[in-house]
């Protein structure tokens, strides 16, 4: 595999083929869904299961939200429902379509833009109130210049909502850990474009895309780095049935960091 716009392009293709597959991260919400959040009652993930806390939030209603790769038609429709005014940021066409969709259903108003997470020139300074940034910085080789533009086009005061890969499930044998058992193979930083090529072309095979690890440091420490300030943080699993991986350890992180005024 190429340089950094190479392993860029094949991860958009690689989500547009997961929302072919019907991935759970690209199914559209339902009409009932975006019923309750325009009478209130809404909550979102930045990791699989646990819903963010509101108060994460603020009032929303009226501000100027960004998804930063959300796509997938289900968190950005159901702020918008809930009142706000979103903007939905994505490098996959087809996930930015899922949300299209449920906009175009329901009557909502989506601004739908695609990049790639590291560039956000298609936004002014200080542009949002809010960033909601699920799990999927992994797939980008970088993680600072993320960072910096985060805080470039969030206002004063405005927060950066980020759900991340605990780095520490790249050292394992994901295979083994299906089987209960911790088998450390790995070391890190892990790259999947560092994996012999047979290795390589059977992972690209199942998975469609490849990942990168990033320390802590660079997850936290970076939003640190570029004037970002940590308020709050949870961790999760990959669901509430307790898959072998989630009884040994959290695999996601989340935190919440705000712009100073």
């Amino acid at each position: 595999m190429g340089g950094f716009m190479d392993v860029l392009e094949h991860n958009r293709r690689g989500w547009n083929g997961h929302v072919a597959d019907g991935d759970r991260w690209t199914l559209p919400v339902d009409t009932d869904t975006i019923a309750r959040a325009r009478k209130g009652d809404w909550s979102v993930v930045l990791t699989p299961t646990k819903a963010v806390p509101r108060d994460w939030f603020g009032d929303i209603n009226g501000r100027d939200v960004l998804g930063l790769a959300s796509g997938g038609g289900q968190q950005m429709p159901v702020l918008a429902a809930a009142g706000a005014n979103v903007t939905s940021f994505d490098a996959s066409d087809a996930q930015l379509a899922q949300d299209c969709l449920v906009a175009e259903r329901e009557g909502l108003s989506i601004t739908c833009v695609q990049g790639f997470m590291h560039d956000l020139s298609a936004f002014g300074d200080a542009s949002f109130d809010l960033i909601f940034h699920p799990v999927s910085n992994c797939f980008a080789p970088e993680i600072l210049p993320v960072w910096r533009e985060c805080a470039r086009v969030l206002r004063p005061g405005g927060a950066l909502l980020a759900g991340f890969n605990n780095p520490v499930g790249y050292i394992f044998d994901w295979q083994a850990l299906d089987r209960g058992e911790l088998v450390a193979t790995n070391p890190l930083p892990y790259r999947d474009i560092d994996l012999p090529p047979e290795q390589l072309d059977e992972l690209i095979r199942q998975n469609r895309t490849v990942e990168f690890s990033h320390t802590l440091t660079e997850q936290i420490g970076g939003q640190m780095a570029v004037g970002l300030h940590l308020t709050a943080m949870f961790e999760d699993n990959w669901d509430d049935e307790g898959t072998a991986a989630s009884r040994l350890f959290a695999p996601f992180i989340a935190t919440r960091a705000i712009k100073a005024a």
